[in-house]
């Protein structure tokens, strides 16, 4: 399972695909030590040890008591991870409990770094080096779940950056930004990111400049498809114009891609949202065109992205938008939920039991019924989960 989160002006993308699970998370039973009465009974002894085999890894890290969750990335129905101001924290029950995970040595988590959550067990988070930015920083990472960890230094301080598996990532590091323009460096490591390689930079500071990427335009997201390929998309405050650039030699050389805009974006600013890979042929990516009613529409790519077609959904509005795979979408803006599940030819307007306004400050569907959301009002942060699709929600933090 891979998910994307990026948060840019005016709204996210909230991205995510992988394999669904049972409904009801399995219920582990405490640690079994046989008894007389056990071995006179050996078919129960062999059910609860069975239950002790299957006992998570994860049970062995501390318990958060109702964490204040800033960011959820769940990878399925019952696995998940989310970020607090001090924490980083895992759930295997669909977010109910939740363990500590973050790194012995890192505190105040929340704010300050950088992440990528690969699957149930790899992780990467980068913290900054506020004494040496933007060209030091420390790469902490897990292949356990979170229950030990491995920290590297980094020749960048921050960035996003995206894993395309356990040992192949990608950085776009954030060198400054000002008046449109973007600088960044364009980092890959193929050990799992415990050394990183720059190919690419178009700060004219630095020595082996470059143009193909050009330095004007906000760079929102950095999107691999694999080693060799790779997206970065953004916004450049020119109506009628994306800004979304693709690369096929491990970001040495970059080149603009141009999409078939709707007749009413040639006089609109274009926000390139995000990408999505579901496999290596089929992706979606959205874009929003703002105008006097702005709007959020998708495109769908069949062959790796070398062609894009738009899909017949298009949502109103400066809402979240969360794509669990490649028919499935949920959109929310204006206290309504619009739900597809066959890639747009039909949409189900959905309103919730609970009037959330515009209280959500972040969304994660793992499919077209299953969710959360995080919500802050006058009260804090709240947790919600539903199952079908947003009508009923179940507060499931504090």
């Amino acid at each position: 399972m891979k998910k994307l989160l990026y948060f840019i002006v005016l709204g996210s993308l909230l991205v995510a695909c992988g394999p669904q699970v049972t409904e009801n998370p399995i219920e582990f039973e405490g640690l079994f030590t046989p008894t007389a009465e056990a071995t006179n009974a050996p078919e129960e002894a062999a059910a609860q040890l069975a239950s002790e085999e299957a006992l998570p890894a994860i049970a062995e890290a501390p318990i958060v008591e109702s964490p204040v969750i800033l960011n959820i990335e769940m990878m399925d129905e019952a696995n998940g991870w989310a970020l607090t101001e001090q924490n980083l924290i895992r759930t295997d029950d669909g977010g109910v409990t939740w363990y500590d995970v973050t790194p012995q040595d890192l505190r105040e988590v929340g704010y300050f770094v950088y992440f990528n959550f690969l699957d149930t067990t790899h992780a990467w988070m980068q913290l900054p080096d506020m004494n040496n930015l933007p060209n030091g920083g420390t790469l902490y990472r897990t292949t356990d779940g979170g229950l030990t960890w491995e920290s590297f230094a980094t020749p960048f301080s921050d960035g996003l950056f995206h894993f395309v598996d356990e040992q192949n990532g990608w950085m776009m590091a954030n060198l400054g930004a000002g008046a449109g323009s973007n600088a960044v460096s364009i980092f890959k490591t193929s050990d799992g990111g415990a050394t990183w390689e720059r190919t690419y930079t178009n700060d004219t500071s630095l020595e082996g400049v470059a143009d193909t990427l050009p330095l004007s335009g906000l760079k929102y997201f950095i999107v691999p498809l694999d080693v060799d390929t790779a997206w970065i998309g953004g916004v450049v405050y020119a109506p009628g114009e994306t800004y979304l650039f693709r690369t096929d030699d491990s970001g040495a050389t970059w080149f603009n891609i141009n999409l078939v805009l709707p007749e009413n974006a040639a006089k609109s600013d274009i926000s390139m949202l995000g990408i999505v890979f579901v496999s290596q042929t089929d992706g979606l990516l959205a874009l929003r065109i703002t105008s006097d009613i702005p709007k959020t529409i998708v495109y769908q790519t069949t062959n790796g992205g070398a062609t894009w077609e738009q899909l017949p959904v298009e949502f109103d509005g400066y809402g979240q938008l969360s794509t669990p795979s490649d028919t499935d979408m949920v959109f929310y803006a204006d206290g309504q939920f619009y739900v597809t599940d066959d890639a747009g030819a039909t949409i189900q307007t959905i309103t919730p039991d609970v009037r959330f306004g515009d209280t959500i400050i972040d969304m994660d569907f793992v499919n077209a019924r299953v969710g959360w959301v995080i919500t802050e009002d006058d009260n804090g942060r709240s947790l919600f989960r539903t199952e079908d699709s947003g009508a009923t929600w179940i507060q499931q933090l504090p």
